[in-house]
């Protein structure tokens, strides 16, 4: 074999290496699901995302907002840590999600409980009315008028 062929089977082979890298690119695969102990409706971030149980890729981590609200139950809001693993960071995340020809999974599960409402006292909320109804029976100020009052002067 000469030195010719040589070079011409390692051009071969190191082209067959790219086509094989671009062909089977790396993938990731990034999921939380949101679990509760009565049927609720679920809001990430404030957007309502369905009803529990529910799934839900994402692209990005970071904290997440969870709203669950449910008839006869508190509404329970938690912000909840979602942490990238060790494969997907500044320095690795080029090769994980082009190169490595292997899908990673990163499915998280948020278990949340709701508690059971309880009804208000009668007399604070006879309280908060009567004090609503002081409130609007004052006359408020008057504001200034013209471009010096929108000013502030």
């Amino acid at each position: 074999m000469s030195r010719r062929d040589a070079h011409r089977r390692t051009l071969a082979l190191g082209l067959a290496a790219v086509a094989a890298l671009l062909v089977a690119p790396g993938c990731v695969r990034r999921r939380y699901t949101v679990r509760s102990n009565v049927p609720a409706v679920v809001f990430a971030n404030g957007e309502e995302i369905g009803p529990t149980p529910v799934s839900r890729e994402f692209t990005f981590y970071g904290d997440r907002e969870f709203l669950l609200v449910a008839p006869g139950y508190e509404p329970l809001k938690r912000i909840v840590k979602v942490d990238a693993p060790w494969w997907d960071n500044m320095f690795t995340e080029f090769f994980t999600e082009n190169l490595v020809p292997y899908t990673f999974r990163d499915e998280r599960s948020f278990d949340l409980e709701l508690r059971p409402a309880k009804p208000p006292a009668v007399e604070k909320l006879v309280g908060e009315a009567e004090g609503l109804r002081q409130q609007s029976r004052t006359i408020p100020a008057p504001r200034r008028g013209g471009l010096l009052g929108f000013l502030g002067f």
